[in-house]
């Protein structure tokens, strides 16, 4: 399988965390970590039913990669994630040292990108806009039934 139809399949995966915490009244982002084509952790936004401002999708999903792995380092994992990390989030996948980063949505208000560049592991590889679109369209439709 290409890398792009890889990346496109472990997105949808996300994605579907994405529906969960939209579902839940969470804001709509998902995450999934691959270890050798085998989801090894998965997690949504769960910050309004914790009343945790800590609770991003990543941080669950890195929480379960973890106790699936039995270590705290993600080496030789892929995170993909709908909506691009914040600093937090960068900070932790950083400290995971997870090899490689996917996400689909760009934040330009809040992403890492801006607020943290080198949160990252110097090793992580990062790629973007993969499933973009629908990403995108998961966080309006959110915040457009918000306002209803």
């Amino acid at each position: 399988m290409a890398q792009q139809e890889e990346d496109e399949k472990y997105m949808s995966l996300a994605l579907i965390e994405a529906e969960a915490a939209a579902e839940a009244g969470e804001i709509p982002v998902g995450c999934v970590i691959v270890c050798d084509r085998r989801v090894i952790g998965r997690g949504h936004n769960l910050t309004e039913t914790l009343s945790d401002v800590t609770a991003h999708a990543e941080m669950q999903a890195i929480t379960a990669a973890a106790q699936t792995m039995g270590g705290k380092y993600l080496t030789e994992c892929t995170l993909y994630v709908t909506l691009e990390p914040c600093a937090m989030c960068a900070g932790a996948i950083g400290w995971a040292q997870v090899s490689r980063l996917v996400f689909g949505a760009p934040d330009p208000k809040r992403g890492f990108g801006r607020l943290a560049p080198q949160a990252l592991h110097p090793k992580c590889k990062v790629s973007s806009d993969i499933l973009a679109d629908e990403c995108i369209e998961k966080i309006q439709q959110f915040f457009q039934q918000k306002r209803l």
